[in-house]
């Protein structure tokens, strides 16, 4: 399934380290959000004004307690639908 198939509340796993870029707040800038193969769970799905060839995902990742963190905006390579192995 392609990410851009996916509805809210779908399940997908990142594909790389992603870090708090300075767009959450309550978070300090470089704080790593998902490790390779944490799951989250798709908010929703937009484009941003500078490029709006390009979808940006936004998803909450589960924490090491299965908790979900803040909405994080994500890249499709990024991401992948696929649970790793």
């Amino acid at each position: 399934m392609k990410l851009e198939q996916l509805e809210p509340g779908d399940a997908v796993y990142a594909t790389a380290h992603i870090y708090n870029d300075g767009s959450i707040p309550q978070l300090p800038e470089g704080t790593l959000l998902a490790e390779p193969g944490t799951r989250g769970l798709l908010v929703q799905v937009g484009h941003l004004e500078e490029a709006p060839q390009r979808s940006v995902f936004l998803i909450r990742f589960e924490d090491r307690n299965l908790e979900l963190g803040p909405p994080t905006g994500c890249w499709a390579e990024e991401l992948s639908t696929c649970a790793p192995i």
